[in-house]
């Protein structure tokens, strides 16, 4: 079997990446999110959060 010339072969540089949308650090592809790699957005927990807090409007008071 052989492979393309752009897939992973044990060298991590291979993997695919993109850019967090909050922090807009690059994140790396990983077998968890195999699944569901194009609706990742965020790079960890508390991005999201972080991202979730930024959304939301200013409490009056």
């Amino acid at each position: 079997m052989s492979r393309g010339a752009g897939e992973h072969r044990g060298n991590k540089s291979f993997l695919p990446s993109k850019p967090c949308a909050h922090c807009t650090r690059p994140m790396t592809w990983r077998k968890r999110w195999a699944n569901t790699w194009d609706s990742v957005l965020y790079c960890s927990d508390g991005c999201r959060i972080a991202a979730a807090r930024a959304r939301r409007p200013a409490e009056p008071g």
